[in-house]
């Protein structure tokens, strides 16, 4: 099986290589070669997959390790972790990857770098199964790089648009704010139980070695990647930015993959998660969830709406693992996988009919505007009943996926509002976004499909349904919503329990509780000897009544998670059902002006429309405050530090004309003066160096003769 996963991750990775270098050469630029890597990897995926379901084993886990590098007594150990997890993480990714592919292939039909968007979903495909596949943090942390690097790439991928050049340097600068938060909680981790290996840490923390505040510490840190990669509050502002780059990016990245890393990351840390990290956890999913719903009823681009959607949604999910629903989180990871990518490739079907028709006219309307569109579904009959599958998924309706793990998600929350007395505002979050998604989701819905179209005559006229290699992935994905698939081999549409999913992704038992447990097993143990006069079978008495304590628990949690989930199961059909009804009246029927509400709210709606000015805020803040601090750091390094620079020049040249001054002047007018002395008297002896022996006769009587006169 190991030998499998391998294949599909290195088959990406192959393909990205032949068709970045030779593509071009390649038949229709290669893109067959993506596709068949990746379609392969679907294939082996989906044979995994059932390998897994003919095994029934919740626990099934296979490894494989190699040492990668070595220094003094440590060894650092990398490979491959495939679990159900990871088995189930690999079926998403494939299945979302493979239709998005194969959806590009009609999409980008005549885009000048038709061959390098391939390689780049190739690299992209690559990079997510790596990060599925990783058993240590540092790898996870690599590929989860990769990610960000793939993601920039295709985000930006129409560079010459400003708006998406800036949309990927965005995303690409806000991530590396959570990634630096996860670096120090891996190095964290790595100075508190000296291993990286995800089973690893979760067994040092059940020894107790990382424990406390500091184990507080490491989990949040560990999140703040989550809250990069998965865009929550408040690094939420990249992803409706990214909308920019090609639909079937937004559907490939944006629905179902890189967002989705974050919350499978909270997932596989979830045993070492503490009731203070979880709550923490909670509350920054939970607010994500509201805020970004009531942006996205606000919205007019469809694709801005399914991203504010997005984020919402992702921050069920985190506030599903915060709150201890750690199944029901990571159910609507794959059920929202499903029917987010069909909604993201049903946008970009209908903006690609929309472009079309528009063209045609010589239009500049904004092809993603919704207010002018209308009366599509007349048009488009696939895309518009594969879109109203998914936005019924998407809102919680019966008989759909995401009915099964949005209400396990609002049940598990309300179970934990119970369990832990002053929580309530999670269910008010989570309730309270949930009627919001009914009403924004078919807002969209009788805004796009339903009425006249808005935008003249003839475009109309030019309005058609998009070609099969774009509708075929539709009907894939929106057929995937259905509750069945699910729950077999149960049929039941109101809990997945008894089905496939809830059996092999069981809920992990907490690391510090074990830890606890070993920790004051002692304890007891020195008060029975202390006491030495207790008989054995008190230590017995003791234990169990230790177990009948925990058996009451366990069994009081239990059938608050049962009523919640009954509790939670009417009030989401009737929120749900609110919302649908209030969009209908209003974008149906038109009896409740939206104009008139728009008005009446005032400030709020303003807030909403303007995404609560977070980029504004930040803008005013973060951005500003940077460029004050870059220009303060600047005019300290110009008039202090090169002050200190050129003053230090000029005292040295001072010092160095001074001492040049003094060389010339004294000491070399000393060397010279005695110079020229010699000169002088050299020139004085020569006159009587004439090499004639009468004149030297002479001298030397004159000389004599002088003696002589002068002693006289």
């Amino acid at each position: 099986m190991i030998t499998l996963a391998l294949i599909v991750l290195l088959a990406p990775l192959a393909a990205f290589t032949i068709v970045i270098f030779f593509g071009k050469k390649l038949p229709r630029g290669g893109d067959w070669v993506s596709l068949t890597a990746i379609f392969g990897g679907l294939a082996i995926s989906t044979g995994l997959f059932i390998r897994m379901l003919t095994a029934w084993d919740p626990a099934f886990a296979a490894t494989w390790q190699f040492n990668w590098l070595s220094w003094g007594d440590y060894t650092l150990r990398i490979g491959i972790n495939l679990d159900n997890m990871a088995i189930i993480m690999l079926m998403v990714v494939t299945i979302v990857s493979s239709l998005v592919h194969l959806f590009s292939v009609g999409y980008m039909h005549g885009d000048k770098r038709y061959t390098r968007f391939f390689s780049y979903l190739s690299f992209f495909s690559f990079s997510m199964l790596g990060l599925v596949l990783a058993d240590n943090f540092l790898i996870i942390f690599s590929f989860w790089e990769l990610v960000g690097l793939s993601s920039y790439l295709l985000i930006g991928f129409w560079y010459e648009k400003k708006s998406a050049s800036d949309a990927a340097v965005k995303a690409f600068v806000v991530n590396r704010v959570g990634d630096a938060g996860m670096i120090i909680g891996i190095a964290t981790v790595l100075g508190a139980v000296g291993t990286l290996n995800v089973n690893g840490v979760i067994l040092a923390v059940g020894r107790g070695e990382l424990s406390g505040g500091l184990l507080t510490f490491a989990g949040l840190m560990l999140f703040c990647g989550a809250i990069g990669k998965s865009a929550q509050f408040p690094l939420h502002v990249w992803l409706p930015d990214a909308m920019e780059g090609p639909t079937p990016v937004s559907a490939l990245i944006h629905a179902a993959t890189m967002v989705a890393a974050g919350v499978y990351l909270t997932a596989r840390i979830f045993p070492i998660m503490t009731p203070e990290a979880g709550q923490v956890i909670a509350y920054v999913g939970g607010f994500t969830a509201i805020m970004a719903a009531t942006i996205a009823v606000a919205q007019n681009d469809i694709k801005r709406v399914l991203a504010y959607s997005t984020v919402s949604q992702l921050g069920y999910m985190v506030m599903s693992l915060g709150a201890g629903a750690y199944t029901a989180g990571f159910f609507h990871l794959v059920t929202h996988a499903m029917f987010k990518a069909s909604l993201f490739l049903g946008s970009g079907s209908v903006i690609h009919a929309m472009h079309g028709a528009l063209h045609h006219t010589h239009s500049h309307a904004d092809p993603q505007d919704m207010r002018n569109m209308g009366g599509l579904r007349k048009y488009m009959p696939t895309t518009y009943k594969t879109f109203l599958l998914a936005t019924i998924a998407l809102t919680g309706v019966p008989l759909t996926s995401g009915f099964l793990s949005k209400d396990a998600i609002l049940g598990g929350t309300l179970a934990y509002a119970r369990l832990h007395p002053g929580n309530w505002p999670l269910v008010f979050f989570g309730f309270g976004a949930a009627a919001l998604t009914a009403f924004y989701m078919f807002r969209l819905i009788f805004l796009t499909f339903f009425g006249e179209f808005r935008s003249g005559k003839e475009a109309e006229h030019h309005l058609h349904e998009s070609p099969r290699n774009m509708t075929i992935p539709l009907v894939v994905l929106s057929s995937l919503t259905m509750f069945f698939f699910y729950t077999l081999p149960g049929f039941n549409p109101t809990t997945p329990h008894g089905g496939w999913f809830a059996t092999l992704i069981p809920s992990p038992g907490k690391a510090y509780v074990t830890a606890t447990l070993h920790q004051e097993q002692p304890v007891h143990e020195a008060a029975l000897i202390e006491h030495e006069s207790a008989p054995v079978h008190e230590s017995e008495s003791l234990h169990g009544a230790q177990a009948s304590v925990l058996s009451e628990e366990a069994e009081h949690e239990a059938h608050v998670e049962h009523t919640s989930h009954n509790i939670a199961m009417v009030l989401s059909i009737f929120v749900a059902g609110l919302g649908i009804w209030i969009a209908y009246l209003t974008y149906y029927k038109w009896k409740i002006s939206a104009a008139a509400w728009q008005k009446r709210l005032g400030f709020v709606y303003r807030g909403m429309f303007n995404k609560w000015w977070f980029d504004e805020i930040y803008q005013a803040t973060v951005i500003s405050g940077a460029h004050k601090l870059a220009r303060s750091w600047v005019w300290f390094d110009v008039h202090v530090i090169d002050g200190i620079v050129d003053g230090s020049a000029f005292l040295t040249r001072s010092w160095a004309f001074l001492t040049g001054w003094f060389d010339n002047t004294f000491v070399d007018g000393a060397v010279n003066g005695t110079a020229w002395m010699v000169g002088i008297w050299g020139s004085f002896i020569r006159l009587f160096q004439t090499g004639q022996v009468q004149r030297y006769m002479l001298i030397t009587v004159v000389v004599i003769a002088l003696a002589l006169l002068l002693k006289l």
